[in-house]
């Protein structure tokens, strides 16, 4: 996030036009409409064409392909979060998990209906980014910008005309800026939040201005301050740019900390609530914890469960091994078993520590938690 303000501080929303996910994807599936049904004018004329065969072809093609990018993006986030070879194994064998349906079903509907309907009125409707974005951008911000100095007043070619007999500036108010723009927005109003910096109008005005046989870049990138004149700051004196710079290192300072000390085996535990602890026949307190164990390695680990915190605390079935699954969570109810007599007060920290070994590699874990006696 932090990045993506640094980048628009600097370049505009260069992220909404080349890199975000929504105009990638939704330059795919005009991609494939282009192919299959042709310009915007022979698409127009199929949609009013009667139904036949060879329509329903294109069309079911056309619709069936967005399904299956909307699909493989579906698959494609569910594997962030489970293994993905599992994952494709448990999809072939149709053995996937309700979770797992119902978040690829979600995504392909998705993907489906936002690239291939409502496309960059996403952006402009349902993304918060254009708002937010909107805030990070200055006047010595590099963006598509429309030079009024040299394009007003606009006007219309008049044959018989010369150059220097012409009293209206190069904008001949074509409006092809404003048709080619995938959210309707008129660049020659200045900058709005419906503009993705994709630069269609740019390429736009460009032919127009080539045809007539005047210089190009009435629209072109460049900031408010360079259109007016104004010398740009250098990028060194401009306080936003620092401030977003330092928090963005700070982020990744810490992201970088978080990664290097995660540890390949975790383990929660959870104390028992009915009831709190339980009295045996020989005096002592017994209490009941779950156990999660989760294992990131590529491989199943046999753990073996051990306890320490409390003099004379017994780990019932002790020598008992747990098979971590590998990418998994695997649940172990234990009991703890407490003589009363050593107990000094109602509640006692206990931690629980969780070995295992994958080839070589010695895996260790550990949680604090509490046993629960009687009240003294």
């Amino acid at each position: 996030a932090i990045l993506l303000a640094v980048v628009t501080a600097l370049a505009g929303r260069i992220w909404c036009g080349f890199f975000c996910f929504q105009t990638v994807w939704t330059d795919i599936y005009a991609w494939i409409e282009d192919k299959l049904e042709g310009a915007p004018q022979k698409r127009r004329k199929l949609d009013k064409a009667s139904w036949n065969v060879n329509k329903i072809r294109i069309k079911l093609t056309k619709h069936l392909l967005w399904l299956v990018i909307g699909f493989l993006t579906g698959i494609s986030f569910v594997a962030w979060f489970v293994d993905a070879f599992q994952l494709w194994a448990d999809l072939m064998s149709f053995t996937l998990g309700s979770t797992a349906i119902i978040s690829i079903a979600l995504f392909t509907v998705g993907t489906y209906v936002l690239a291939g309907f409502l496309r960059e009125q996403t952006c402009f409707w349902l993304c918060p980014y254009a708002r937010i974005q909107a805030v990070m951008i200055d006047n010595t911000t590099v963006v598509p910008t429309y030079d009024f100095h040299r394009g007003e007043p606009r006007g219309r070619v008049k044959k018989g005309v010369s150059e220097e007999e012409r009293t209206t500036g190069d904008c001949v108010d074509c409006s092809q800026c404003i048709a080619v723009c995938p959210t309707g927005v008129d660049i020659r109003h200045g900058q709005q939040e419906g503009c993705i910096m994709c630069a269609l109008c740019i390429d736009a005005c460009d032919s127009v201005m080539k045809k007539l046989g005047r210089p190009t870049g009435l629209i072109r990138y460049e900031s408010l301050d360079a259109l007016n004149g104004k010398e740009n700051r250098p990028l060194l004196k401009r306080p936003r740019v620092w401030v977003y710079s330092i928090i963005m290192t700070a982020a990744l300072l810490g992201i970088g900390y978080g990664m290097s000390t995660l540890d390949a085996l975790e383990i929660k535990v959870i104390h028992s609530r009915q009831p709190l602890f339980v009295l045996q026949s020989d005096g002592s307190i017994q209490n009941k914890y779950t156990l999660k164990i989760l294992n990131k390695m590529t491989g199943d680990i046999p753990a073996k469960i051990s306890i320490s915190g409390i003099d004379g605390a017994i780990l019932v079935d002790a020598d008992l091994v747990t098979t971590a699954r590998h990418g998994k969570v695997t649940p172990r109810t234990v009991f703890v078993r407490v003589p009363k007599k050593l107990l000094k007060q109602e509640t006692t920290p206990i931690i629980f520590h969780v070995e295992g070994q994958l080839g070589e590699e010695l895996l260790k874990a550990q949680r604090e938690s509490i046993f629960i006696g009687p009240r003294y």
